[in-house]
C-alpha cells in the first residue's frame, strides 16, 4: 500500500464538502505535518467530506460545484502561485470580491498569513491567525451551520470566532493601516495553542518527500528570540510537548515505519531533550535500521548524547546555525553565542562521530560591517586548521526584516551591496578550501517585498503569476502595475526603515500574550541597534 492512515475515519453522513488544498505538489503537502493535521482533524468527523487538494491535482471526488469550503495552508511567501494553480485550474475567482453563491468560502491559514495577511487578503474570504488546531471544525461547523445564509451573512458570522479575519470587513488606509468599515481600529487576536497533545504524522505515504517518515512536533516556536527570527515571535510563549508523550509518539510511529523525525524550530532547547535520544538508542537496539532526522541543532546545547543517537541512526552530518561571524553582532541580535562555544560544538560533534557540520549563517544583520563578515571568513579558518578532518559547509541568506519582530522596523541592504558581499565571501572561502553555498539575494528582496507589503500587491501578484512566476516576473510585472495602482517604489516596501512610531500593515494582529514585556523587549534590541 502507498498510504497507511494512522487515525479512525468515521462512517460518513456527510453534511458538508471541504477541499484541504496545499499550494505545491502532492510529494511536498504530504510532507506537511500542519496541513495533513488539519485534514484529519476535519476527516475524523463523520459529517464533513474531506478531499486534499495539490497543484497536480486533476482528478477528484467532489465536484467543483459541490465544494462548500476550500481551504489553503500558506507556509511560504511564494506559494500564492501554487493557490492561484489551483483556483484557476478550478474556475474559481481569485479574488473573494468576484466570488458568488455558487463558489465555495475559501479560506487561508498558516505562518505566512499569520505573520502578514495583507499583501494576500483579497484572495480569502476570511483567514485564520494563529494556531488553526484550536478553531478549524468549530470555523467548519459555523459555515454548516449557516448553510442557507447568503454568502456575505455567512463571512459576518464567522467574523464573531476568535482568531478570524474577514478582509472584506475592512479596509486600509495607508497611514492608520487597517480599519472596519466604519473607520475604527480594527484588531484581531493570534490563537495558541497550548500542545497539549503531540502532533504527529497522520498518514504514512509513499508519495511524501519523506516517504514513510514518522514526524513529532516537539517543540513549537524558540526561546532564543534572536531579534530578527520570526519563528521565535510569531510562536511566543516557545512550548515543549511533554517528553513521556513525545516518547509515546515515538514507539507508536515505530510500529509502522523506522523513519522517524523530530520537529521543531530548535528541538535540542526542549529541556529532556537527552532523555529523548537515550529511548531512541534504546529503541535502536529492537530496530537496527532505525533512521532518525532533526531539524537545526542548538550550537551551545549540543551533548555526546545527543550527536551519538544522531550517528547511530545513520546521521553522518547535522547543522547548527551561528547567525552572524562577530561576537558584536551576535549578541546584537540576540543569539547570545560564543566563539568558544562553537569550537567545543564540533569537537563534540567529531569526537561523537560525525563526519561534518553545516554551518548556517546571514550576511546583512543591521549594523553589519565588513569586520564582522571578516569575522566570518577568519571563524571559517579557524575551524579548517583545528578540525582539518572535518567537513564544514556554510550556508548563507540575506537578511529579511519579518513582521513581528524586534527588526521588523530595520533596513534591508540593497541587491548590489549583497551581492558584493556574497561574491567576497565566496571568493575568500574557495581560498580556505571551506564549501560555501548562498540564496539568491534577488528571491530575498521580493521575498521581503512581499513580508512588509500590504493589500495594494494584489493586482501586482495577479500580474507576477500570468507572467510566469519567475524572477523576471517579479521585477518587470512591478514596473507593469506601479503606475496603474499608485504603488511606492519597490526598494520603499522592501528596502526602507521604518520608524517605530509607523503604523504598519500588520499591526493589527495581536500575536502577544504578554505585551508589555515584548514591549521592552523590542525596545532593548531597537535601543542596542540604534546606539551602533
Amino acid at each position: 500500500m502507498s498510504e497507511i492512515i494512522l487515525y479512525d475515519i468515521p462512517k460518513k453522513s456527510p453534511e458538508i464538502n471541504i477541499w484541504m488544498a496545499f499550494p505545491a505538489m502532492t510529494s511536498f503537502g504530504m510532507s506537511s505535518l500542519g496541513y495533513m493535521s488539519i485534514v484529519k482533524r476535519l476527516d475524523m468527523r463523520s459529517d464533513y467530506y474531506v478531499e486534499k487538494i495539490f497543484t497536480d491535482t486533476t482528478k477528484t471526488h467532489i465536484k467543483p460545484t459541490d465544494v462548500d469550503v476550500l481551504g489553503f495552508s500558506v507556509s511560504f511567501e511564494i506559494d500564492f502561485l501554487g493557490i492561484f494553480k489551483i483556483l484557476e485550474y478550478f474556475k474559481f475567482p481569485l479574488k473573494s470580491s468576484q466570488r458568488d453563491e455558487n463558489t465555495p468560502i475559501i479560506f487561508g491559514g498558516g505562518p505566512v498569513l499569520t505573520a502578514n495577511p495583507e499583501p494576500f487578503c483579497e484572495f480569502f474570504d476570511f483567514i485564520i491567525i494563529g494556531d488553526a488546531e484550536n478553531i478549524d471544525t468549530h470555523i467548519i461547523d459555523v459555515i454548516k451551520n449557516n448553510k442557507n445564509l447568503t454568502r456575505n451573512q455567512k463571512l459576518f458570522e464567522l467574523s464573531k470566532v476568535e482568531g478570524v479575519y474577514v478582509p472584506s470587513l475592512t479596509k486600509f488606509d495607508e497611514k492608520k493601516g487597517v480599519l472596519s468599515l466604519n473607520g475604527q481600529p480594527y484588531s484581531v487576536e493570534k490563537i495558541s495553542s497550548q500542545l497539549e497533545e503531540c502532533i504527529t504524522t497522520p498518514v504514512l505515504s509513499e508519495k511524501s518527500f519523506f516517504s514513510n517518515t514518522y514526524v513529532i512536533e516537539v517543540v513549537r516556536g524558540c526561546p532564543q528570540r534572536c531579534g530578527f527570527c520570526i519563528a521565535s515571535y510569531l510562536n511566543l510563549p516557545a512550548r515543549f510537548c511533554d517528553v513521556d508523550k513525545i516518547i509515546e509518539k515515538i514507539d507508536e510511529g515505530l510500529k509502522y515505519t523506522n523513519k522517524i523525525a523530530l520537529l521543531g524550530a530548535l528541538i535540542t532547547a526542549h529541556p529532556q531533550f537527552d532523555k529523548i535520544c537515550e529511548h531512541i538508542l534504546k529503541r535502536k537496539e529492537d530496530i537496527p535500521d532505525l533512521e532518525l532526522s532533526v531539524s537545526s541543532l542548538r550550537a551551545d546545547s549540543i551533548s555526546p548524547i545527543i550527536i551519538k543517537t544522531l550517528v547511530a541512526c545513520g546521521q553522518k552530518h547535522s547543522t547548527i546555525a551561528i547567525e552572524a561571524g562577530s561576537e558584536r553582532l551576535r549578541k546584537l541580535i540576540n543569539k547570545n553565542l560564543k566563539e568558544s562555544q562553537i569550537f567545543d560544538t564540533v569537537r563534540t560533534a567529531q569526537e561523537n562521530g560525525l563526519k561534518g557540520l553545516k554551518i548556517y549563517a546571514m550576511i546583512g544583520h543591521p549594523t553589519e560591517t565588513k569586520e564582522d563578515i571578516d569575522e566570518l571568513i577568519n571563524l571559517a579558518r579557524k575551524l579548517k586548521s583545528e578540525f582539518k578532518t572535518f567537513e564544514f559547509t556554510f550556508s548563507f541568506s540575506s537578511f529579511v526584516p519579518k513582521s513581528h519582530t524586534p527588526f521588523q522596523f530595520c533596513e534591508r541592504e540593497s541587491i548590489k551591496d549583497l551581492e558584493a558581499k556574497y561574491e567576497y565571501l565566496k571568493k575568500e572561502f574557495h581560498k580556505l578550501g571551506v564549501k560555501i553555498r548562498t540564496s539568491s539575494v534577488k528571491w530575498d528582496y521580493w521575498q521581503a517585498l512581499l513580508s512588509r507589503g500590504d493589500r495594494r500587491l494584489a493586482d501586482y501578484l495577479i500580474e507576477v503569476y500570468n507572467n510566469g512566476g519567475n524572477l523576471g516576473a517579479f521585477k518587470s510585472s512591478y514596473k507593469n502595475v506601479k503606475k496603474d495602482f499608485s504603488l511606492p517604489s519597490s526598494e520603499k516596501i522592501a528596502l526602507e526603515k521604518r520608524k517605530i512610531s509607523d503604523i504598519l500593515p500588520w499591526d493589527f494582529i495581536k500575536i502577544y500574550p504578554y505585551r508589555d514585556s515584548l514591549n521592552k523587549e523590542y525596545t532593548r534590541l531597537l535601543s542596542d541597534y540604534n546606539k551602533m
